[in-house]
């Protein structure tokens, strides 16, 4: 029996220590390792401790076989007769690579070469030596035919919708794509710049190019440009919203690779700069480094499967009223939301002092889909609660809930938010 229960405790620390190294796992591309800037290696690494943790992909070792999606046609690392794999179309990551993403539902790597004009991808369910990549052609686009790389696709990223989005240097197309066997690649377009930027272009090159691309579980997308510019946009209208600059980090630390750890932070790295990894959080843009990370291998991009804020829409729709509860409006003169309409980038929820104990605050759409919940103790006396929103919301009219302890909504009213 003790023998039995041993087993079960190994097994169970296995399974949780295996866990929990999956949760900050992402892939980043990268150098030989060598203060080169061969951006051609895929590699593993660990989010938490910014340290590489396996070798998936590397330049002139791992054997390959690349399939052209249309064609069928398979090839493999012999049909580079003359030895050039940087030049080579059959070579998977010939030209260098600096935009990645990473589909957990497929279990695939997405990224495209630079210059080539087609998406690629790596089936990390194929467990052998030999990698497996696939190649389709990305139609429309045109590589850029001088040395200014504006039309490098350079950020790329797995959205909360499912799909894929990649945006050029410059910011004149932004692609959509799915993730199946044989994907589906869409052209939707130029980013637009939003009135309230000011004058600071996401297609500018001195501020807006390079970098990588994030999401967030509420389907926007955040591009941070190599300079450290963080732009968020909306692939719906493709408006591209300035954020602000990340701070904290070198001077000469170019932010060439982001990814989301299972904590909702932001994890950089750059391409040019060996200093490691630094992390940060999105609403303060104030990045600390990672002790102890990875300086050998400078990366150009890095991926993983995590959204921002993917906890507090977690916990939002776990007050979700799509189908449980009516859109009334329930406010009484002695608990009321204000100001109304919302303004700024909170308001407050003025409560009647009999509502002691702990509730939440719920924020939804007209559908009744929840976008935010804040939970908050009550104390007796009147109480007004402040509630920040967690992002940026387009103007329109939403719902404030507000359930006590038992699931009671005890108000339910409508907000306009400018």
């Amino acid at each position: 029996m003790k023998s039995k229960i041993l087993l079960t405790t190994c097994f169970m620390a296995a399974v949780l220590a295996s866990g929990a190294q999956n949760a900050g796992k992402a892939y980043a591309i990268t150098g030989d390792g060598n203060k080169d800037y061969m951006w051609m290696n895929i590699r593993q690494v660990d989010l938490n401790s910014g340290k590489i943790t396996g070798n998936i992909f590397e330049k002139n070792k791992t054997n390959f076989t690349l399939t052209d999606v249309n064609s069928k046609k398979i090839t493999d690392q012999t049909a580079i007769t003359d030895g050039n794999i940087y030049g080579s179309p059959l070579y998977p990551t010939s030209s260098f690579v600096a935009a990645a993403a990473y589909d957990k539902r497929t279990n695939k790597l997405f990224f495209t070469p630079m210059r080539r004009g087609e998406l690629r991808w790596m089936d990390m369910n194929v467990k052998k030596e030999t990698a497996s990549f696939s190649t389709i052609i990305i139609p429309g686009y045109t590589p850029s035919q001088t040395s200014n790389e504006d039309q490098n696709i350079t950020r790329m990223v797995i959205a909360a919708d499912n799909k894929g989005y990649a945006v050029t240097n410059d910011g004149s197309h932004i692609y959509e794509f799915s993730t199946g066997k044989k994907p589906l690649i869409k052209d939707m377009g130029a980013l637009i710049d939003a009135e309230e930027n000011k004058g600071l272009s996401i297609h500018n090159k001195c501020s807006s190019w390079g970098g990588d691309m994030i999401a967030d579980a509420y389907g926007k997308l955040y591009i941070i440009s190599a300079s450290k510019n963080v732009f968020v946009v909306d692939p719906a209208t493709q408006v591209a919203t300035f954020k602000g600059t990340i701070t904290g980090l070198p001077a000469a630390y170019t932010t060439n690779g982001a990814a989301v750890d299972e904590n909702g932070d932001v994890v950089l790295c750059s391409a040019t700069f060996f200093d490691g990894y630094y992390k940060m959080n999105i609403s303060e843009l104030k990045a600390a480094k990672i002790e102890g990370s990875d300086v050998l291998y400078n990366a150009s991009d890095l991926a993983s499967g995590n959204l921002l804020f993917q906890k507090e829409a977690d916990a939002a729709n776990k007050y979700s009223f799509t189908k449980t509860l009516p859109l009334v409006n329930t406010v009484s003169d002695d608990s009321r939301i204000f100001p109304n309409p919302v303004t700024s980038s909170s308001f407050k929820v003025m409560l009647d002092g009999k509502l002691d104990g702990i509730y939440t605050i719920v924020v939804a759409d007209l559908a009744g889909r929840a976008i935010q919940s804040t939970k908050n103790g009550m104390v007796k006396g009147q109480q007004v609660q402040q509630v920040n929103l967690s992002r940026r919301l387009v103007t329109g009219t939403y719902i404030v809930k507000v359930i006590d302890d038992k699931n009671n909504v005890i108000l339910s009213d409508k907000i306009m938010i400018l």
